[in-house]
């Protein structure tokens, strides 16, 4: 954990913030407010991201995912006065700003709104969008906490507006503490409490037979990418059909493009490109180099409800798929299957991912996957026709040792 202490801040004294950093995948906060008298006043934690969808000059509609959030100032943020209440500011990157206000009841206290803005003349996160400047977007909460509790949503939420689609989990917030002692008992999201209170499946002692997945048709295809501050880092084009198995009961489930958010990050010898939907927290593919020329697929994650209320969470980091070189693509047009498990499997359609050395947002030249294929049939055409000559050469042999004692008994 990182902190930082600043110059008091009008109305809240001083301001001791923690930072800290997450994973790979994620970009996590630890706020503690503290007000003149050096108690906290305000505490929240969590993680964020953004998706943003703009038009560009030649008139085509692309969206940037914004998830390593870079350097980060909290100017403005407060334990709240007599007129205004508490209220958390957030600024990073070039011309980004996030605001949520919160406002005191009786015996409660509400999460008010949250806004947030982006501004376009940022050319290397929006370098060619047709209309410049600064946006806003601001979203009405209005949601309820009792006065003396912490709210707690491990869940994915989120707030699409304005064709910006915000993204929050792991959230633990107290806009007002009591005595500045952050309180432990926790008010809960509707989400957790669903995942909370579900009954739990009592396996029977006869075992029932594994369903049979049902036969989904084949998926749409949906275009993804990742942003960072020299521009797009990541592509991908795929079609994705996940197969699931729980409680001996199988499912297929397609991926939806149109209802599907994306982000991610890359770093020099690591890239992520994560999915999340209303159902998916999240689908996480993590790519790797190997001999300092070669990348592939090292890594998947999923978080995911299923149907019944439940949770299903998968993690593998010893994968090997879609190997190419640096500086290329991989691409394969049939179906793949990736096999994290068992238990999980995903189907590709139509594939083509590049994690890194993007030139210009474009893919580069491409490895298929039908060169993997020729590469194993060579050798097997080899050993056929190797296996055929030796076959030919002792049935030779055995033929002329034939007639040699043929002659033999002619005497």
């Amino acid at each position: 954990m990182v902190c930082f202490r600043l110059a008091p801040v009008p109305g809240s004294g001083l301001l001791l913030l923690c930072l800290v950093l997450g994973a790979v995948s994620s970009y996590a906060l630890e706020l503690n407010l503290m007000d003149s008298e050096n108690a906290t006043c305000l505490y929240a934690k969590w993680q964020m991201n953004f998706t943003i969808r703009y038009e560009t000059t030649d008139k085509h509609n692309k969206t940037v995912a914004i998830s390593d959030l870079g350097a980060t100032t909290y100017n403005g943020s407060s334990c709240g006065d007599d007129q205004n209440g508490p209220k958390i500011a957030v600024q990073f990157g070039s011309g980004f700003f996030w605001i949520v206000n919160f406002t005191e009841e009786t015996s409660s206290y509400s999460i008010d709104s949250i806004s947030f803005s982006y501004n376009t003349n940022d050319n290397t996160t929006f370098p060619d969008a047709k209309e410049k400047g600064l946006f806003t977007v601001s979203d009405r909460v209005a949601f309820s906490v009792p006065l003396n509790d912490i709210f707690r949503c491990n869940s994915l939420s989120t707030l699409g507006k304005n064709d910006v689609v915000q993204h929050y989990w792991d959230v633990r917030v107290q806009a007002f503490v009591q005595n500045g002692t952050v309180s432990t008992k926790e008010f809960l999201c509707d989400k957790d409490k669903t995942l909370t209170t579900a009954v739990p499946i009592v396996p029977t002692t006869v075992p029932s037979p594994t369903t049979t997945p049902p036969k989904k048709e084949k998926p749409e295809v949906g275009s993804y990418s990742v942003v960072n501050g020299n521009g797009t880092c990541l592509l991908a084009t795929m079609g994705l059909q996940l197969n699931i198995t729980q409680d001996k009961v199988a499912s297929v489930i397609n991926i939806n493009p149109n209802t599907t958010n994306f982000t991610g990050s890359c770093h020099p010898q690591t890239a992520l490109l994560r999915l999340s939907s209303s159902s998916i927290k999240y689908l996480d593919f993590v790519f790797a180099v190997k001999n300092e020329n070669r990348f592939y697929l090292k890594e998947v994650n999923v978080s995911m409800y299923l149907v019944n209320g439940s949770v299903f969470s998968i993690a593998n980091n010893n994968l090997s798929y879609w190997d190419a070189p640096l500086g290329s693509s991989y691409m394969c047009n049939k179906e793949q299957t990736v096999s994290v498990s068992g238990a999980f499997q995903i189907n590709t359609f139509d594939l083509r991912v590049q994690p890194f050395n993007v030139m210009e947002g474009k893919y580069s030249t491409a490895q298929d996957c039908s060169a993997d294929d020729d590469n194993f049939l060579v050798p097997i055409a080899v050993g056929a026709a190797l296996a055929g000559v030796l076959i030919l050469v002792l049935l030779a042999y055995f033929i002329g040792l034939k007639r040699h004692h043929a002659g033999y008994e002619q005497f």
